[in-house]
């Protein structure tokens, strides 16, 4: 099973006091510390899952700048085989559906079974994965949370949807799916796996190296801009009702009238 998981390097919420620019363009990155985006370390660890069961190999790809070679370094050093970094000034600035163009570019250069993206990352749309799907017309799923490989030419998949409820499906081979966080626990990197992989190469592909038109991507390609950071204004704190539960419902479809909430 060849397997490739798009990864990307992130602000670490934990790590950082996140504040908005004061022209609103972006926020403050000055001394930001960045790490690997969260569902895309689930999606490792699930490639490294399977491969271990089944056989094949892990290759971790990502778009960014020079910087963004230290998440491939790190999971390498987790258990991925091999990385990729998709960097060229014609890249910044691209929009999802040009990221997803991008890694397609890059995809169709290699032959994999298997792709995987996280089910979001830092920007919170969710639209890669898809959209690389419809790209490479392969059979999609979100959300995914329990994968299990019936054979070399199907899965069966469970994704999470609302409610708390499991959905099932199997999905024929290729495919893209986007990992949520739970489906597995990562193994922990330590300092030796870091180590070994310190120095291996890891390829740099630019635009004309997976035949993508520098106009196509970009900022000068995007569909879709940024207009505005801002952080919503503080409304009034919460009101905790007391009572018995029939006592709280009554209070609550009181207050619900006084607001206009119900009629």
């Amino acid at each position: 099973m060849e397997i490739l998981v798009c990864v990307k390097r992130v602000p670490d919420t934990a790590e950082n006091e996140i504040e908005v620019r004061k022209d609103g363009t972006d926020i403050v990155r000055d001394d930001l510390v960045y790490s690997v985006n969260e569902w895309d370390n689930y999606a490792v660890e699930e490639a490294i899952q399977i491969v271990e069961k089944v056989g094949g190999s892990v290759t971790v790809v990502t778009v960014g700048d020079e910087d963004s070679e230290e998440v491939l370094r790190r999971e390498m050093a987790m258990g991925a085989d091999n990385g990729v970094l998709l960097s060229d000034p014609a890249f910044v600035g691209s929009d999802g559906k040009a990221i997803a163009g991008i890694l397609k570019a890059e995809i169709e250069k290699g032959n994999y079974n298997l792709i995987f993206t996280g089910a979001q990352a830092d920007d919170g749309a969710g639209q890669v994965g898809g959209m690389l799907a419809a790209m490479m017309d392969v059979p999609y799923a979100s959300l995914v949370n329990h994968i299990e490989v019936l054979d070399d030419k199907k899965l069966k998949v469970g994704r999470e949807i609302e409610g708390g409820n499991q959905e099932m499906h199997e999905i024929d081979l290729p495919c893209v799916l986007s990992i949520q966080t739970g489906i597995n626990e990562p193994r922990y990197v330590g300092i030796r796996g870091i180590r070994k992989v310190a120095s291996v190469e890891i390829p740099v592909h630019g635009a004309s190296d997976i035949g993508i038109a520098a106009d196509a991507v970009g900022a000068g390609g995007a569909k879709v801009k940024l207009v505005d950071y801002f952080m919503p204004e503080l409304g009034e704190g919460a009101e905790m009702l007391e009572g018995s539960t029939e006592e709280i419902v009554d209070k609550l479809i009181e207050l619900l009238k006084a607001k206009g909430g119900l009629k």
